[in-house]
């Protein structure tokens, strides 16, 4: 009878631990941003007005701010954007918009040729997609400065071979991490300084 007893005292302690658990899952969703931001927002007015300040670099060479084009909440497919294609013949310099390192370097289907690097603070990440190639001896861990090449403009992954791009986004590291790379703010906004962050 006594192990009995014991066996039904585990079970309350064990069932006990498990809804504490639950409470504490269900209070962190509740408390998480949507995962994509509503159609029309630049992204927090916030990061695009320190983003401004820093005088980010366009990624493609020879590009300049009033050539840009918004596309941050163009469809593709299901999905918004979240990001900026800057137009270019294959092959022109891509160069880092600002001083930071490289954080990840990889292949895939949709993005092709990608590369991440981390702003000086951490606090933003800028994604460069489509890349026809990497510039020589480019690393994971590696300390860029502004203006240092990344690669040359392409159309690798899913892009047309007849219109090589950058795909080229911005993110804002979330506390916390719970959505890499984190919540997307509008390049667009960013160097257009006359139009409004909001």
């Amino acid at each position: 009878m006594a192990a009995l007893n014991r066996g039904a005292r585990g079970r309350r302690r064990g069932l006990a631990a498990l809804l504490a658990l639950g409470a504490v899952v269900l209070a962190g969703c509740a408390s998480k941003p949507p995962a994509e931001p509503p159609a029309g927002d630049a992204g927090p007015a916030a990061d695009i007005a320190e983003l401004r300040l820093r005088d980010l670099s366009i990624p493609v060479e020879g590009v300049r701010a009033a050539q840009l084009r918004d596309s941050f909440t163009a469809r593709r497919g299901p999905r918004l954007h979240l990001a900026i294609d800057i137009m270019a013949p294959r092959g022109t310099p891509v160069r880092a918009v600002e001083d930071g390192r490289v954080l990840r370097m990889n292949a895939n289907r949709a993005g092709g040729i990608t590369l991440y690097q981390a702003d000086p603070s951490g606090r933003y990440i800028y994604y460069y997609a489509h890349l026809d190639r990497y510039a020589p001896g480019l690393a994971v861990g590696q300390t860029l400065a502004r203006g240092d090449p990344i690669g040359t403009v392409g159309s690798s992954g899913n892009a047309p071979a007849s219109a090589p791009h950058l795909h080229f986004a911005i993110y804002r590291v979330d506390p916390g991490g719970w959505r890499w790379p984190g919540t997307p703010v509008n390049p667009y906004a960013v160097w257009r300084a006359g139009d409004d962050p909001r």
